[in-house]
């Protein structure tokens, strides 16, 4: 005796497209032909490698190499070769400005310890970083001061300028150190790159001209 009961339940799982709209009967072809696209999508979508040893990582950013260990644990997880480098891309990704600010912060505590030993400890530097500081915002633009004061030489040349007794940072102030970086730089100041567009690269040009007529001083 058949189970219909069973038949019904196996029939209502049956998606639409394999049943004949008139007769409700299975279209065994479709079916089939379903299966066998199935199988072939199977097939051709990637796989993780036999052993982790054959994941095939670049990482030409240098920052680091393949980790066998870590690799390893990824295989365990079923990750792909092309899964395995997005998870590389994307430490790197995170890692490269983390290390360009470590290694900025790491030069900055350099160039302080620099400024530190030369002007004979760090009371004195701090009472000295507060005059210069003082000095530079009369008598300086904002983005000469700002670059000068953000390195060991552009301290010192600022440092130099300070004990010149400058007043102020005019042309007649230019005049008086002389030479034609000083015609040069006062150029550069009047050019509208400087004093309006405050182009980066034309500021820097001009913040390295006060470096050099005061290096020597």
């Amino acid at each position: 005796m058949p189970n219909t009961q069973n038949d019904t339940l196996l029939d209502n799982e049956i998606p639409e497209k394999f049943k004949d709209p008139k007769t409700g009967a299975l279209r065994t072809e479709q079916m089939l032909k379903s299966y066998k696209e199935l199988e072939k999508k199977l097939s051709s979508s990637p796989s993780a490698p036999k052993n982790h040893e054959d994941y095939d990582v670049k990482c030409d950013h240098g920052l680091f190499t393949p980790d066998g260990e870590i690799n390893k644990r990824l295989h365990e997880k079923g990750f792909t070769n092309e899964q395995v480098q997005v998870v590389y891309d994307l430490a790197a990704e995170v890692m490269v400005p983390m290390i360009v600010e470590m290694a900025g912060d790491f030069e900055a505590d350099r160039e302080v310890e620099k400024l530190i030993e030369y002007f004979g400890g760090a009371d004195k530097w701090q009472e000295v970083a507060r005059q210069l500081l003082a000095f530079g915002q009369k008598n300086l633009p904002a983005d000469v001061l700002d670059s000068l004061s953000s390195s060991y030489d552009g301290v010192l040349a600022l440092y130099r300028m300070m004990n010149n007794d400058e007043p102020t940072v005019d042309v007649k102030t230019l005049d008086s150190a002389g030479g034609s970086d000083s015609l040069d730089l006062q150029s550069m100041m009047r050019d509208p790159k400087y004093w309006k567009d405050k182009d980066p690269s034309f500021v820097a040009k001009v913040t390295e001209g006060f470096q050099r007529l005061y290096s020597n001083s």
